[in-house]
């Protein structure tokens, strides 16, 4: 075993995904925190009715959030490329020294 190979990633034993359940928590949580930011946009454009523009900036902002949020709720993360380090037998060879032959 060469020093190349002592430090090599780990060996992956298993190609299976985030479950189910992991996966449908992790968007539930992105969606909950984009409708979070929603109510914030709301307020800041009621404190600032009076500067139109800042007030306009903050509705048009909050519109597309819902959308924005159910997308991707709804959307499954995209699957990882990445190099596949398996373990990897090396071939057995028959003993490929001479043997001795006595002929007696």
């Amino acid at each position: 075993m060469n020093e190349r190979d002592r430090h090599a990633a780990p060996v992956l034993i298993t190609e299976a995904a985030p479950s189910h359940d992991d996966e449908q928590a992790v968007r539930r949580r992105k969606y909950a925190i984009m409708m979070a930011l929603r109510f914030p946009c709301l307020v800041l454009a009621g404190v600032f009715y009076q500067t139109w523009w800042l007030a306009l900036a903050f509705i048009v902002l909050s519109v597309p959030l819902p959308w924005i949020a159910v997308l991707i709720a709804n959307d499954r993360p995209p699957r990882k490329a990445e190099q596949v380090n398996r373990f990897k037998r090396s071939a057995r060879a028959l003993e490929s020294r001479e043997h001795r032959t006595i002929d007696g």
